[in-house]
């Protein structure tokens, strides 16, 4: 009888062992892959940051072409502010998104002005910008890459029984706001 009883209680512990090896193994992971999103996410925010730099160089060349066309330099403004504003990931992607349309809107006001389009000084700035703008989308990649991986750990069984115990949650995707999902209309 004490040999059964010895037998169930070795077995009861290397299951308590197993289960305990488990969680330490899914929280190092966890915390890895949270990390992954953190970094990719501090990515972005040096793209934004300068982006953000550029940005009122760009309005100030174009107020002296465009000085009617104030409207569209105030909107680009006001989204720039919300933008440096923002502190949650959802926030600046909705603020960002934001700011993605006031400058595209910009950049169509230049269009009607072939003397701020051949100005040095514009043109330098509107590479830059292109520049910034090619890299905060590869940041945002590099970020919903992390979150896949991460939201992905999370979700999956057994994962999903002890993700949240342990103090992990989903996080959102950097995701093109719906006016940018469109393709741009071309018009000869």
């Amino acid at each position: 009888m004490t040999k059964i009883l010895t037998t169930i209680l070795v077995i009861f512990i290397l299951f308590i062992v197993l289960i305990a090896l488990y969680l330490i193994s899914l929280y190092n992971r966890l915390v890895g892959l949270r990390q992954m999103v953190k970094n990719a996410w501090s990515q972005i925010d040096v793209q934004l940051k300068r982006r953000h730099d550029l940005i009122p160089n760009l309005v100030e060349t174009v107020k002296g072409y465009a000085a009617h066309e104030r409207g569209v330099l105030e909107a680009v403004i006001e989204a720039r502010s919300k933008a440096t504003r923002a502190t949650l990931p959802a926030d600046v992607i909705k603020a960002e998104g934001e700011l993605s349309g006031a400058l595209a809107r910009l950049l169509a006001v230049v269009e009607a002005y072939p003397n701020l389009k051949a100005d040095r000084n514009f043109l330098a700035l509107q590479e830059e910008l292109t520049s910034t703008e090619n890299r905060v989308a590869f940041a945002r990649q590099a970020y919903n890459d992390a979150v896949l991986q991460l939201n992905t750990a999370i979700q999956k069984f057994p994962a999903v029984l002890f993700a949240g115990l342990l103090g992990f949650s989903t996080e959102p995707f950097f995701e093109a706001p719906a006016d940018e999902k469109e393709p741009p209309k071309v018009k000869f």
